[in-house]
């Protein structure tokens, strides 16, 4: 008995997936996020090595304020910290965008296995990665500004953070 049913869902389900028309539609539903997780990966690696150059940099002046310099430079390492955390937060955004796009290219397949519409779930999930999205730029946004400041006007910045901070 339990044979059988086992027999005719794997009917059923090899029925419903050997289509090859089928498959066609699937897989070309799948590039625009297939294109996307491309997109975000190129993004992702910019990002990353944004992050390497400013975690880099904040480690090079902590020794310095740690050998006791006082140099002006040190004085921008609460603007270094702030970059360090957007860089930070933009990757972590990104990262999950890309997670959930791989969900949504796992579930436009998986609808061919299945009777249930989950079209309701593709699109949300679709929506959340592109929030996501807006969110990892926007924090790529705010660090890229705080970097194409000068000098003088980081350390200005560092200086009313850190009196923000003391508050």
């Amino acid at each position: 008995m339990i044979a059988e049913l086992l027999a005719a869902a794997g009917d059923s389900l090899i029925e419903r997936t050997s289509s090859t028309l089928r498959v066609q539609n699937i897989v070309q539903l799948s590039l625009a996020p297939v294109f996307m997780l491309a997109a975000i990966g190129a993004v992702l690696n910019v990002m990353n090595m944004r992050l390497t150059w400013i975690v880099e940099r904040v480690d090079k002046l902590e020794k310095r304020e740690e050998e006791g310099r006082t140099d002006r430079e040190i004085e921008e390492l609460p603007a270094l910290r702030r970059r360090q955390k957007y860089a930070h937060d933009a990757i972590n955004l990104s990262t999950g965008a890309g997670l959930l796009i791989c969900v949504v290219i796992i579930l436009l397949f998986v609808s061919a296995f299945i009777r249930t519409a989950i079209g309701t779930w593709v699109a949300a999930t679709w929506i959340t990665a592109m929030v996501l999205v807006s969110g990892a730029l926007l924090m790529f946004l705010l660090e890229t500004r705080l970097a194409t400041r000068s000098a003088r006007e980081m350390r200005s910045l560092s200086r009313r953070i850190e009196r923000r901070e003391r508050d």
